[in-house]
C-alpha cells in the first residue's frame, strides 16, 4: 500500500505580509494513520525540499496528539524537509493520493499543472484521491474523461465559507473552497463549523476542516 502525500510550497498569505503553508495537524494526523496502517509513504511538493508550515498551526492551542508525536519524531521531520519535487512523481507508482490542507494550496497546488495532471491520472487509473480542509482547492481544475470537473455531480466538502469568515481571511484568499466546489458542479455539504465531516463519493474523499483530518485519512485507508 503506497500513498503519496502532496504538500504546498507556498508560504505567503496573500498581501498580508503574514506566512502560511500547510497546516501541521492536517499532515500529522493522516501521516500517522497511514504509517500505523503499514503504508509506504512518499512526500512531495511543487518545489521539493522543506515545505512551509503555517506558523499558526505550531502554536500551543493548535497542538494535538498527532502534532506532538511529529514534534518528537526526527525521522518524519527529515522526511518533510526532503519532499520530492512533483516533477519527479509518477502516478503509476502509488495506490492513493492525499493532500493536507492549510491556506498554501489555494495559491500553488490549485493552479499547479503537474498536480492537476497527477489528480487526473490517479482517477483515470481508478485510484482514490483525498483532500482535507483547504486542500480540496486542488480539485478546482482537474477534469474527467468527459471534460467535466472531477467534482461535478459528486458529494464533496472542504473549508466552509462560514469557517473562512470566522478566521477573517475570506477577503484574503484567492477563492473560497465552498464556492469553487459548488461552481464546479459539486454537491457541497458541511457540518457545523469546526466539527468533523467527511464526504466519500466514488474515488473522491474530502474532509471539511482540521477536525476532519484523521477521519479523512481513515476513510482513504478503508477505500484501499
Amino acid at each position: 500500500m503506497k500513498i503519496l502525500m502532496v504538500l504546498t510550497s507556498h508560504e505567503q498569505l496573500g498581501d498580508t505580509g503574514l506566512k502560511t503553508g500547510f497546516w501541521l495537524e492536517e499532515f500529522a494526523a493522516p501521516y500517522y494513520v497511514f504509517k500505523d496502517a503499514g503504508a509506504l509513504l512518499t512526500l512531495a511538493s511543487p518545489q521539493g525540499g522543506q515545505p512551509p508550515i503555517d506558523p499558526k498551526s505550531t502554536a500551543e492551542e493548535s497542538q494535538t496528539e498527532a502534532t506532538r508525536r511529529f514534534n518528537d519524531d526526527s525521522a518524519t521531520q527529515r522526511a518533510v524537509a526532503t519532499t520530492v519535487p512533483l516533477s519527479e512523481i509518477e502516478a503509476s507508482d502509488y495506490d492513493a493520493l492525499f493532500y493536507p490542507g492549510g491556506h498554501g494550496p489555494l495559491w500553488d497546488l490549485a493552479e499547479d499543472t503537474l498536480s492537476i495532471a497527477l489528480i487526473e491520472r490517479f482517477l483515470e487509473q481508478g485510484k482514490p484521491v483525498a483532500a482535507v480542509c483547504h486542500a480540496p482547492a486542488v480539485l478546482r481544475h482537474p477534469k474527467g474523461n468527459d471534460g467535466k470537473p472531477v467534482v461535478s455531480g459528486k458529494r464533496v466538502t472542504g473549508f466552509s465559507n462560514s469557517e473562512e469568515t470566522a478566521v477573517q481571511l475570506n477577503d484574503v484568499v484567492p477563492f473560497l473552497v465552498e464556492d469553487m466546489l459548488t461552481a464546479n458542479g459539486g454537491h457541497y455539504t458541511s457540518a457545523d463549523d469546526w466539527m468533523s465531516h467527511v464526504e466519500i463519493d466514488g474515488l473522491l474523499i474530502t474532509g471539511q476542516n482540521p477536525a476532519s483530518s484523521e477521519a479523512t485519512a481513515r476513510a482513504l485507508i478503508e477505500r484501499l
